[in-house]
């Protein structure tokens, strides 16, 4: 589901009472744990957190008026979803959340590339998603992100 937001605040106001506390806890959770430099903005009809122009001056690849994505946190039609650009790119860090996942979660992992998906509230591991958020600093992702471009544009 896509919601005409001009901010979170205003994203979050239109959800459930059930989505409403869940994506503020996400927010906060995400907020609270993301390395310096990351800026919270809405981006897709979503709360979203990116490398602001200021420190990544060619913006999205795909969109360079867009600043570059790192974070997303959407409330979908049927589960909550977390959009981690740097689990797409980066294999070691996708291989340990898919190690530490089952630690903490007794349901098998909802996931796509980038796109982690929880239909139930209660399935949401706030504290391993506090540790994902901080594992990756913001030159950390952009050194990946254009390395990954830098591989597309080879082909």
């Amino acid at each position: 589901m896509e919601y005409t937001a001009s901010s979170p605040e205003d994203y979050i106001s239109q959800l459930s009472e059930e989505r409403k506390t869940a994506i503020e806890k996400l927010r906060l959770t995400v907020k609270q744990n993301l390395p310096g430099g990351f800026e919270e903005t809405m981006a897709y009809g979503m709360i979203a957190y990116v490398v602001p122009h200021q420190l990544y001056p060619p913006g999205y690849h795909v969109k360079p008026i867009e600043p570059l994505p790192f974070i997303s946190i959407a409330s979908q039609k049927n589960y909550i979803a977390l959009y981690h650009m740097g689990i797409y790119i980066n294999s070691e860090l996708l291989a340990w959340f898919r190690e530490e996942y089952p630690k903490v979660v007794p349901t098998k992992l909802d996931m796509g590339k980038s796109c982690i998906r929880f239909k139930k509230v209660s399935s949401i591991p706030y504290e391993l998603i506090a540790e994902l958020s901080g594992k990756v600093t913001v030159e950390e992702y952009i050194g990946c992100y254009e390395r990954e471009i830098a591989l597309i544009k080879k082909k």
